[in-house]
C-alpha cells in the first residue's frame, strides 16, 4: 500500500498549477500576435490530444485506467466539446479581444457559474449571502465594463468570448463531475482534448492551409508548445491528482489566486493599465465569488 503524499507535496503542485494557467493568460497573447486565433485554437488541441492519448496507452499498459464501455463514449465525446474545444476556442478568441487583466476578471466567475447550474439541476441550494455575492460579482463586471475604455486594448465582446469559455467549463465541470469521479481524469481529458481535435480538424486544416508557417518565430512557436502541454495537460494532471488527496474545496481556494496573478503579469510583462476601475471591479468580482461560494 503506497504512502499518502505529504500536504507540502500536495499544496506546492497546485501552487505550481495556479502559476502555470495564471501564466497560459500572457503566453497566449505572445501565441495570438503570429497565429490567428482559429488557427492557435485548433492547434493546441491537436498537440494536447497527442500528449493525453499518448498518456492514456501508458496508463492503460499500467493497468490504472478503469473500465468504460461504448455507452460513456457519447457523453464522454459531448464533454469534451463543449468543456475543452469550445471552452478553448472562445478563450482564445476572447484573449485575442481584450486584456488579459479583464479576461481573468471574468473567467474568475466560472464558481459562480457553476453554482448557478448546480443550482438550476438541484444539486446546491442558494441562500440569501450566495445571492448577495453574485449581485457583488455582478457589480464588479459592470465596473469593469464602465471602465473599459481607460484599460486600452478590452472589448466588450472579447470579454463576452471569454465569459462563455468560463460558461462552457461550467457546464463540463457540473456534468461531467461524475464521469471524473468514476473513469477518473485520464480517461475524461483523453476523450475531451482527442475528440476536441478531431471535432476541430476541419477548420484548422482550413486556416493552416494557407498560412505562412515558416514566418512563425520561435516566441510564438513556444507560445503554442506552452498553452497545449502545461495549461492543458500538466495542470490538469495536478488538479486530478491534489483532488484524490485533499477536499475539492481546498483546491479550489487557490483560484482566487488567479486572477491575481495574471492581472500582476500583465502589468508587469505586457505593460497594461492598473486603472482604478480595473482593481476595484476585480475586487469586487472577488468578493463576490468569495460570499457565493462559502454562504
Amino acid at each position: 500500500m503506497s504512502e499518502s503524499p505529504s500536504c507540502g507535496r500536495i499544496y506546492s503542485l497546485v501552487g505550481l498549477m495556479t502559476v502555470l494557467w495564471s501564466l497560459n493568460y500572457i503566453v497566449a497573447k505572445y501565441a495570438l500576435r503570429e497565429f490567428p486565433a482559429m488557427l492557435a485554437s485548433g492547434m493546441r488541441m491537436i498537440i494536447a490530444g497527442s500528449i493525453m492519448l499518448a498518456v492514456y496507452r501508458w496508463n492503460r499498459a499500467n493497468g490504472s485506467i478503469p473500465p468504460w464501455t461504448r455507452r460513456d463514449v457519447g457523453l464522454l465525446a459531448f464533454l469534451g466539446v463543449i468543456g475543452v474545444g469550445l471552452n478553448q476556442f472562445f478563450f482564445v478568441l476572447g484573449i485575442s479581444m481584450t486584456t488579459v487583466s479583464h479576461a481573468a476578471i471574468v473567467a474568475g466567475l466560472t464558481p459562480v457559474t457553476v453554482l448557478l447550474l448546480a443550482s438550476a439541476m438541484g444539486m446546491e441550494r442558494l441562500g440569501i449571502v450566495r445571492l448577495g455575492g453574485m449581485f457583488v460579482a455582478l457589480a464588479g463586471v459592470f465596473t469593469l465594463q464602465m471602465s473599459s475604455s481607460q484599460t486600452g486594448g478590452a472589448t466588450a465582446l472579447g470579454d463576452i468570448f471569454i465569459y462563455l469559455a468560463s460558461f462552457t467549463f461550467a457546464v463540463f465541470t457540473v456534468r461531467g463531475k461524475q464521469e471524473a469521479s468514476r473513469l477518473g481524469g485520464v480517461v475524461v481529458n483523453t476523450f475531451a482534448y482527442a475528440g476536441s481535435a478531431v471535432a476541430m480538424l476541419p477548420i484548422t486544416a482550413g486556416y493552416a492551409w494557407a498560412f505562412p508557417f515558416r514566418n512563425v518565430s520561435w516566441v510564438a512557436w513556444l507560445s503554442l508548445l506552452y498553452m497545449a502541454v502545461f495549461p492543458s495537460v500538466v495542470c490538469y494532471s495536478i488538479y486530478y491528482y491534489a483532488l484524490r488527496h485533499v477536499p475539492a474545496s481546498r483546491v479550489a481556494a487557490f483560484q482566487y489566486l488567479q486572477p491575481l496573478l495574471a492581472m500582476i503579469m500583465a502589468i508587469v510583462i505586457l505593460g497594461e493599465n492598473a486603472t482604478t476601475g480595473l482593481m476595484s471591479g476585480g475586487a469586487l468580482v472577488l468578493l463576490g465569488v468569495f460570499l457565493a461560494e462559502k454562504g
